[in-house]
């Protein structure tokens, strides 16, 4: 049986105050605001598949790669103790669903984001912005002082959304991927 490849992700764990939190969101003309709600799961997922099934972090957490994988991510997410619904938003426009982010409350009392994601074809408008800061006034509303994220280092885009919303590196963590078989000859 052949050994399994490996491969090791730098990422980062961010950590923002909110106790002065960033002025609410705006979104561009045209775009809406989807609170949460049970029937949404299926969007959610549809919009993590199309943010992420090209980029970096398919291949660092490999459900994010195809559809059936979303869902069920969507769903254990939707499932976990501490998942906040006043922190998990949908953006909409004409075109549907084009933007996700959900929120949990960690054991240790912090709001957690998961998951943020835009697709290709409505970056650059300001939505991954709105949909960070629209998490964080959930979590404050929900009467948490800290949130925190983890984000692949080579996502240079997202490390920079986050420093610039207030977000400050604390600590740096190394996620193990399997990456295939290697054969011997």
């Amino acid at each position: 049986m052949p050994a399994m490849s490996l491969a090791y992700f730098k990422r980062f764990r961010m950590e923002i105050s909110l106790y002065d939190p960033p002025a609410a969101p705006q979104l561009p003309d045209g775009y809406f605001w989807v609170p949460w709600d049970e029937s949404l799961v299926e969007h959610h997922a549809e919009v993590k598949f199309h943010s992420f099934h090209e980029e970096i972090d398919a291949t660092v957490f490999p459900s994010l790669s195809h559809r059936p994988g979303c869902f069920n991510l969507m769903s254990e997410i939707r499932k976990r103790q501490g998942f906040l619904p006043e922190a998990t938003w949908l953006v909409a426009c004409g075109d549907g669903c084009c933007g996700t982010v959900q929120g949990i409350r960690e054991r240790t009392g912090r709001g957690a984001i998961q998951n943020l994601g835009v697709t290709p074809s409505h970056r650059g408008l300001g939505i991954g912005s709105a949909l960070v800061l629209q998490a964080l006034h959930g979590f404050r509303r929900a009467g948490l002082g800290r949130a925190v994220l983890e984000v692949t280092a080579q996502n240079d885009a997202a490390v920079r959304l986050y420093r610039r919303l207030g977000f400050r590196f604390r600590k740096t963590v190394y996620k193990t991927v399997e990456t295939g078989p290697v054969y011997s000859i």
